[in-house]
């Protein structure tokens, strides 16, 4: 019996000895390091999707009418304060904090608390970490204003940015990003199709259908008042959007690589199949069509950025530009008035991306190609869910504001422009 025990205690002491052992203690060490190159890359890839805001405006800003031009940059730009503050009151912590009923995190994070600047995520500081999806929390917000452009009260819109990225953007981030039930589930989402442009796609159209018709659509000619600025922005987008990408590998590594060249590919091809879409309907290629097919490319691949090949990128891309070009062309055959087609853009590209990252899925798992149908059913499981979940909670938000406070502009506020009624100046001073 005695000898029994000893031999347990010299097998624990061995036991110990090797745990705590310097090679154990070093390989400890080096699981916990921060690795300076993908440091970089994320800080560099944030500031890139930063810059996607300015893009956005200029993009949206040149589409609507003259009078509107401020009212409209301003739309993307005043997320960047709201819903940075949002971001670290409790976005954060909703968002990745820990799971609550695989629904949305808790609050165990809410102003940063516990966070250390010395902390992980990873290989990188989880500042930096919580910086990153700052962005895309900032950019979601921003994109919806595309449904709801050239009718809306400003102080209705600050209020609106805030509740909605608190109840509706925050919860599904946590499904799919954060260890919520759709993460459990399998989806794939590589940067954002779900997560950021089915969300705001979807609320774009719930948005334009609380608040009816602007003035005049569709019988007045409510024609962009400056496509160059437009093109601008598409080109600033697509600058930034390989931050958004080739950024969400979280690290400088071979995903990145793969989710950098994709987003170049389907880019471009996006562009050439709205265009094409342009030459057999109407014999022409238009500034303002070549412009949306960048977006609509952009889009598309974001949630397949990273686990598809080069060939299937390209056939993503081209089909999102006739997709999109469908949509937004249908939108007058049906009535509503979605101002900058966030939903025949964000929307439909946002839920053919989250479908086709289940068709065409060879890196990092596998889909219809090898295959695998349940994973198809998958990504229709967080599409549906997504842009029930967005159009329902945002039809509510938005029909409380405006039965509160207003959200809609007066009929003679519409007519002056939002410019001089929401912000007491004009985009053009010109003699």
């Amino acid at each position: 019996m005695n000898t029994k025990h000893q031999g347990m205690r010299i097998a624990g002491f061995l036991f110990l000895l090797a745990a705590y052992s310097p090679v154990s203690l070093a390989g400890a060490e080096e699981a916990a390091k921060i690795n300076y190159a993908d440091t970089a890359w994320i800080m560099v890839s944030s500031a890139l999707v930063m810059l996607m805001l300015p893009g956005l405006a200029l993009f949206y800003g040149g589409m609507v009418r003259r009078k509107n031009v401020l009212g409209t940059l301003m739309h993307s730009f005043v997320p960047l304060g709201v819903i940075t503050i949002q971001w670290v009151f409790i976005g954060y912590s909703l968002s990745f904090g820990e799971d609550i009923g695989n629904f949305v995190g808790n609050l165990d994070k809410a102003f940063l608390m516990g966070i250390s600047y010395t902390d992980l995520n990873g290989t990188i500081p989880e500042y930096l970490f919580c910086m990153f999806q700052l962005m895309f929390a900032i950019i979601t917000v921003a994109l919806i204003s595309g449904g709801m452009a050239e009718r809306v009260k400003f102080k209705a819109y600050i209020v609106f940015i805030f509740v909605w990225s608190t109840l509706v953007y925050d919860p599904i981030c946590h499904w799919v990003w954060g260890g919520g039930w759709l993460s459990d589930l399998g989806a794939l989402d590589f940067a954002g199709g779900t997560v950021v442009h089915i969300s705001s796609g979807v609320a774009g159209l719930s948005a334009a259908l609380v608040l009816k018709k602007r003035r005049g659509f569709p019988g007045s000619l409510m024609i962009p008042h400056s496509l160059p600025l437009t093109l601008l922005g598409a080109g600033l987008l697509w600058f930034g959007w390989f931050g958004f990408n080739a950024g969400s590998a979280l690290a400088a590594n071979e995903i990145a690589v793969l989710a950098f060249t994709n987003t170049q590919v389907a880019t471009g091809a996006g562009l050439l199949g709205w265009v094409v879409m342009e030459f057999y309907k109407m014999g022409k290629a238009s500034a303002l069509g070549a412009a949306s097919g960048i977006v609509a490319g952009l889009v598309a691949i974001t949630p397949a950025a990273g686990f598809v090949e080069p060939l299937w990128a390209m056939v993503i891309g081209f089909m999102a530009g006739v997709l999109c070009y469908a949509a937004v062309v249908a939108k007058i055959r049906l009535g509503y008035d979605d101002s900058l087609d966030a939903f025949g853009i964000h929307g439909i590209g946002g839920a053919w991306g989250a479908l086709a990252t289940g068709l065409f899925v060879t890196v990092g798992g596998t889909g219809l190609l090898a295959g695998n149908l349940t994973q198809v059913w998958i990504q229709l499981v967080g599409i549906a869910a997504a842009a029930i979940y967005s159009f329902v909670l945002t039809y509510g938000i938005v029909t409380v504001i405006d039965k509160t406070i207003g959200f809609r502009i007066e009929d003679e506020d519409e007519e002056m422009g939002l410019d001089t009624t929401q912000h007491g100046e004009t985009g053009y001073n010109l003699v």
